[in-house]
């Protein structure tokens, strides 16, 4: 991502984003570090993102919980700023959902299993 200053989105520091996604100043830098993010740099070396680094920085966030890589999240960045993808982008997006879709499943029969437990232990002092 590159970061230019324009009229409708102004240039924020990396506080104010850590800040607003709701994670640490070492994780923004994290990012930066894996190239999911690029600042400018302010005269005095202060780092400055877009205001919408803040979704980035969330959407990172989610995507690496879901057991994405650096390199997986770098791969759709192009995809979600251009709106476009080419056939190993959407196979991998694909294999992406499935394997998440999979694993919800799997949280989905514990959860299902532990209110089973819930209700025959409820009856019992």
């Amino acid at each position: 991502m590159t970061v230019t200053e324009t009229a409708a989105e102004p240039l924020i520091r990396i506080g104010e984003v850590a800040r607003g996604a709701g994670v640490s100043v070492r994780a923004v830098r994290y990012y930066e570090q894996q190239g999911l993010l690029t600042p400018e740099r302010s005269p005095s070396g202060q780092r400055l993102y877009r205001s919408s680094s803040v979704t980035y920085v969330r959407f990172f966030q989610q995507m690496y919980a879901a057991g994405l890589t650096s390199r997986n999240i770098a791969d759709l960045l192009p995809c979600m700023e251009s709106g476009h993808t080419d056939a190993e982008q959407r196979a991998m997006l694909h294999a992406e959902r499935d394997r998440i879709q999979r694993k919800l499943d799997d949280l989905q029969a514990a959860l299902d299993r532990l209110d089973e437990v819930i209700e025959i232990t409820a009856s019992h002092p």
